[in-house]
């Protein structure tokens, strides 16, 4: 099956964020001699991902995370789920952290983490999104049946399957209580070996998605913990601090599948969270509809504690927490309704937009005069707490677009039509195709299956004034940055930025017929008010996407570290080069399906007896998805898969 998921924002991706804070204990003291007390560091612990555009729901029962020492030892545990565990939903982590608690680990040297997820019918949780792309073979809002989704490499026992995922960091993560260290690892959700559709003879013609997700998971440093965006979180307020400077809360994670009215899980994962004494924070009382700023919480210590809230909040360097919204309400649904999700459409002549929600369908909002729209910008808080614009004229230049990540605040929760209060801009993801790239900037085009949502948009590179994160040394980079997805460790940045981006993507490969000429395609993260353009978008970076290809056959045997094919509306054969080399190989999967059972198997062909099987099994005639990134005559892959014994019908 041909899907373009692979060109959704960054990409679906789980990242655990671990950063340590300074903190510590020490050992005893008297005549005797004291028994040493494990010295630790306090991480905040996150979650995020990004965005698949076929799926609204991808819910995961996260057990636990472990460290893994240097040298050997037992995996050192540092996470776990309350009970019962809750679904995380890792389609609305689009490049945004979900604030698990903050933990303490024992000060040492760590070389890779163990993921354990729940994997019992019914733990992972499948629901179609409101508009998927065209073709895909399952109703918008579907939610998938628990016994159409095989999880692969489960282990246990009957009601006590789960899934170990192994993750090697790139290089290791020292914790201490005298630095702060920073870690995320990167799950490829739309992966092409992530979730696989198929149909056995065996299930009758139903459909079933065999869920891998021991897929590609790599290291990708965000080096600066101010800079990292968080998921408003849920909670109850415990109580006000008495000189009322900071509010504790015990997380909330909303149900799901979706109840109505929407209800939350209670653990017993607490935060603190601060108010913002130099710029104030924003305080919407949701059953009062009323809007104030405070610079602490002594007015509200009376009327919180009990509430439910929805705090949209930021990291300091030193891991604590400052909200630079709040919204409270004595109803959990009240707080939830406001749609959470992915930009589906914007209508400039009615001044609606349609976000996806998490039950798969697209709620409308009316966008009015005093509808304020935000900027998650955790970095800069005078510009987080500070709307970029007011009112419908936003709407009207490709300010805002499908794809986009927000999450709307309503006048009143049970109006309908809902109107926009706010609009959160969580993530500013423009994509496409790359066109144009000169030394000041470049055009995106984007198509979709509803033509209202087509852009064409030409934007500025960001100002080479402009701070824009550290290299892989920690030196500061300034100016617009880039990079191949297959290689997101190796950040072109400098002078020779502009320039190398615009050789990078003046190229393409040709396949004839109704396919053509494949050209970069690109995502780029944008920010608002750049001294490039002080009043609009400029681009922080772009990532060259892999193209997917439709499916092919192969026409050359692999030789070379390369071979030939044709693909299903391509009229011309095209050369596919394969890297081989080490911490930068083509990701290979092998896809069996016999007797209605698929099994995804990675080769590995770096090593000789996975070369060997890659040669064997690329001869003439064998089917193979692609996706790479277009270069002049060729296609540099990223993931090669090719299929053996039933031939794939998707």
């Amino acid at each position: 099956m041909q899907r373009n998921i692979l060109r959704s924002a960054l990409y679906g991706a789980l990242l655990i964020g671990l950063t340590a804070a300074v903190s510590g204990c020490g050992g005893g003291s008297g005549s005797t001699t004291p028994t040493p007390t494990p010295m630790s560091g306090t991480m905040p612990l996150t979650i995020s991902d990004a965005s698949s555009d076929d799926w609204a729901t991808i819910g995961v029962k996260l057990l636990s995370i472990a460290l893994v020492p240097q040298g050997g030892g037992s995996a050192v545990t540092v996470w776990s789920a309350p009970s019962p565990a809750p679904y995380v939903n890792l389609e609305q982590l689009d490049q945004l952290g979900e604030i698990l608690g903050n933990v303490s680990v024992p000060v040492g040297t760590y070389t890779g983490a163990l993921l354990t997820i729940s994997a019992n019918p019914g733990d992972l949780l499948l629901t179609v999104a409101a508009n998927p792309e065209s073709g895909f073979p399952v109703a918008a809002g579907t939610r998938i049946p628990s016994d159409e989704i095989q999880i692969q490499g489960r282990q246990g026992s009957s009601g006590n399957f789960t899934v170990p995922v192994n993750v090697t960091f790139d290089s290791p993560l020292t914790v201490s209580t005298s630095q702060n260290n920073a870690l995320d690892l990167e799950f490829d959700l739309a992966h092409p070996a992530f979730i696989v559709g198929h149909a056995p003879p065996a299930a009758s013609g139903a459909l079933l998605w065999a869920v891998n997700f021991n897929g590609p998971v790599r290291h990708h440093p965000v080096r600066d913990i101010a800079r990292l965006a968080l998921r408003d979180t849920y909670g109850t307020v415990k109580g006000v601090a008495s000189d009322g400077k900071s509010l504790t809360i015990t997380k909330d994670f909303p149900v799901l599948p979706v109840t109505n009215p929407q209800t939350a899980i209670a653990s017993a994962l607490s935060l603190q969270i601060f108010a913002d004494a130099t710029n104030g924070t924003i305080f919407y009382d949701v059953d009062a509809k009323s809007r104030t700023v405070v610079k602490d919480f002594t007015g509200e210590a009376m009327s919180l504690p009990g509430k439910f809230v929805r705090i949209a909040a930021r990291y300091q360097e030193d891991g604590t927490l400052v909200a630079v919204r709040v919204w409270a309400s004595s109803e959990f649904s009240n707080l939830w309704l406001s749609p959470e999700g992915h930009v589906l459409h914007v209508d400039t002549t009615t001044n609606v937009i349609t976000v996806a929600n998490e039950s798969g369908a697209g709620i409308p909002v009316t966008v009015d005069a005093n509808t304020e729209f935000f900027f998650r910008t955790p970095a800069n808080a005078i510009a987080d707490a500070t709307p970029i614009a007011t009112g419908t004229a936003f709407l009207a230049s490709h300010d805002l677009v499908r794809g986009f990540k927000v999450h709307v605040s309503v006048v009143d929760p049970l109006a309908a039509p809902l109107v926009a209060q706010t609009i959160d801009i969580e993530t500013a993801a423009y994509s496409g195709r790359i066109s144009g790239a000169n030394a000041t900037g470049f055009t995106y085009t984007r198509h979709f299956a509803r033509a209202t949502d087509d852009y064409t948009v030409t934007l500025d590179y960001i100002s080479s004034a402009t701070a824009n994160g550290t290299d892989a040394g920690g030196n500061p980079i300034m100016g617009f940055k880039w990079w191949d997805f297959t290689f997101p460790t190796l950040v072109t940045s400098g002078a020779n930025a502009i320039p190398e981006f615009v050789a990078a993507t003046d190229g393409g490969v040709n396949f004839g017929g109704t396919v053509g000429t494949l050209t970069a395609w690109g995502v780029s993260g944008a920010t608002w008010a750049d001294a490039a353009n002080p009043g609009g978008w400029s681009l922080r970076n772009a990532v060259l996407i892999p193209t997917p290809l439709p499916l092919g056959v192969v026409t050359s045997a692999f030789a070379g570290n390369s071979f030939a094919m044709t693909v299903l509306g391509g009229t011309l054969p095209a050369t596919v080069d394969v890297s081989t080399t080490a911490q930068s190989a083509t990701l290979v999967y092998r896809i069996d399906r016999s007797n209605g059972v698929i099994t995804i198997s990675p080769v590995d062909i770096t090593t000789s007896s996975g070369l060997a099987a890659l040669t064997a099994g690329l001869v003439a005639g064998t089917p193979v998805e692609v996706f790479g990134v277009p270069r002049a005559g060729s296609l540099k892959a990223y993931v090669l898969v090719y299929f053996t014994g039933m031939l794939p019908s998707l």
